[in-house]
């Protein structure tokens, strides 16, 4: 009865994590879509100074996370120490800023469907730098999500899509796009290398730090300047008060998101909260095509689920290099 109940409660907190996440970033997907392509005031301008979210998610993640170190230890948790984080600081920064820069130039399912595709890099890499040989079903699943996103890339997108879009250019969004997952890559590379080096530092001692550089750098790049973009994002919101409510809402969803993110992985392991975010992103795309006014065409979508195919059969082969590792330790 008693394990009865023990696993209920594990159901009830997944489901909790799923219902979190998910709402969290679906929301923040949406507010994103709206910031960039909603026209705002009577002379219908567009807010063009997307950097801006990304310094305003800094900010908000830095208290946030500073707020939880004081809560949960005390200000004082042996982790890694904040200079240490200068260097990913820098192209958690640059990545970051060029996945919502590509916004401007390709439609949200576009851009979601492309930065879905972050093992293709891991993989090159692995194979031309470090000499990596990976499985067959491995090159599948590449296979699968390069297929399915260069092909959605060449698909031609409705024109009420491009309508919304600032500056329709979709060679220079998936650009962005692919730059962004490189960066991503060396910043998950270099969190992990301070993560190996300093094995008490938490979740929270990670996104303080690497908040605190995105701020310093974020600052710079928006007000470093007399006629730098962060003044005139500024003046914009001051303007608008709508586009403000809107990026306020899109960082509380961001660190919101993290919370829920951080609880996942400490309850159920990195494969649990891969299958979730996956997912989520899915969803995303089916949200934004019919609520934001994207439609796909049947092609498009059938690109979309060979991209979800391919990811889902990742998923799985993880789960059982998984089993077999946990088998191997139950018989030693």
């Amino acid at each position: 009865m008693e394990a009865h109940g023990g696993g209920l409660r594990r159901v009830l907190v997944l489901a909790f994590c799923v219902a979190g996440i998910w709402s969290a970033y679906i929301y923040q997907g949406v507010l994103q879509e709206n910031v960039s392509t909603k026209r705002f005031g009577p002379r219908q301008e567009r807010f063009e100074h997307l950097a801006f979210l990304n310094l305003a998610q800094n900010v908000v993640c830095l208290i946030w996370s500073f707020i939880m170190i004081k809560m949960w230890s005390g200000g004082n948790s042996g982790g890694a120490p904040w200079w240490t984080y200068w260097s990913a600081g820098i192209t958690n920064t640059i990545g970051p800023a060029m996945g919502i820069e590509a916004l401007k130039y390709i439609s949200y399912p576009a851009q979601v469907l492309a930065k879905s595709s972050k093992m293709i890099p891991v993989m090159l890499m692995g194979t031309l730098v470090y000499g990596i040989r990976y499985t067959l079903p491995e090159y599948l699943c590449t296979f699968l999500v390069a297929g399915g996103v260069s092909t959605f890339a060449l698909l031609k997108t409705s024109s009420k899509t491009i309508s919304k879009l600032a500056h329709p250019n979709a060679p220079l969004g998936y650009g962005l796009c692919f730059l962004n997952l490189a960066f991503d890559g060396f910043t998950n590379a270099t969190q992990d290398s301070l993560k190996a080096r300093y094995p008490k530092t938490s979740a929270w001692d990670i996104m303080l730090g690497m908040n605190l550089w995105g701020t310093i750098y974020n600052m710079i790049y928006m007000f470093g300047w007399p006629h730098a973009s962060g003044f005139e994002a500024v003046r914009f919101c001051q303007q608008h008060p709508e586009a403000a409510w809107d990026i306020f809402l899109y960082c509380c969803c961001g660190a919101v998101g993290q919370n829920f993110i951080f609880l996942t992985i400490s309850q159920f392991g990195s494969l649990a909260n891969t299958t979730i975010t996956t997912t989520r992103k899915f969803v995303s795309i089916v949200i934004s095509s019919l609520l934001s006014g994207n439609p796909l065409s049947t092609k498009q979508w059938g690109c979309v689920f060979m991209v979800f195919s391919g990811l889902s059969y990742q998923i799985y082969l993880k789960w059982q290099k998984l089993q077999r590792l946990q088998k191997k330790r139950k018989a030693m």
